[in-house]
């Protein structure tokens, strides 16, 4: 019995030495930069670590807020003010903090995200992902968490969202102050002021 405790923790103990001797290799053949894609091995154990890191009883709640057109919209204009300067509008990642992200900004609209409980979904909003870019928005006020809740329905609509949706988007995004003032300018123009 010991003999057998001894073998296996002997086992566990090589394979972790292996495990962190090939992570070392990897650093030090790529090292540290966010600009290449991560290998299909990180980006497997990336999600199975995220998978067991949210409590079971998490993945498994059902998104408790109905799934209205008015729910979906006020998610929609969420995302656009907090979550699209690195998801796009659209979901898709593609902009220039998403793209700088080691791993990148996911594809919403991808079965991978897609594919995700409700409960997983709204985890990952809540608390963030560690090694990511992904930061933790929630709070422990019962606001926050309606708002996170609506967010996910407008993810499960992303696959689906409209044309006319994403230019209502546009006007929501953040403006810096010089988009503010071109803005501004180009509409006194218009107006004749």
């Amino acid at each position: 019995m010991i003999g057998t405790v001894m073998r296996l923790a002997l086992a566990v103990l090589v394979t972790v030495g292996a495990a962190a001797l090939l992570l070392v290799g990897l650093l030090l053949r790529g090292g540290v930069s966010a600009r290449p894609q991560p290998t299909a091995a990180e980006a497997f154990l990336a999600r199975r670590l995220r998978h067991w890191a949210i409590q079971r009883d998490m993945r498994e709640r059902l998104n408790p807020v109905p799934a209205t057109p008015e729910i979906v919209a006020e998610g929609r204009a969420h995302f656009a003010d907090h979550c699209a300067l690195c998801h796009a509008n659209d979901g898709g990642g593609d902009t220039e903090i998403g793209r700088g992200l080691y791993p990148r900004a996911p594809d919403m609209r991808r079965p991978e995200t897609q594919a995700l409980s409700d409960g997983e979904l709204f985890a990952i909003i809540k608390n963030g992902v560690r090694l990511t870019g992904m930061p933790a928005w929630g709070s422990d006020d019962p606001a926050s968490d309606e708002a996170t809740w609506k967010l996910v329905h407008f993810i499960r609509h992303l696959p689906a969202i409209t044309a006319a949706e994403l230019r209502e988007m546009q006007e929501l995004n953040p403006k810096s102050p010089n988009e503010a003032a071109e803005e501004r300018e180009e509409r006194e123009f218009l107006e004749g002021h």
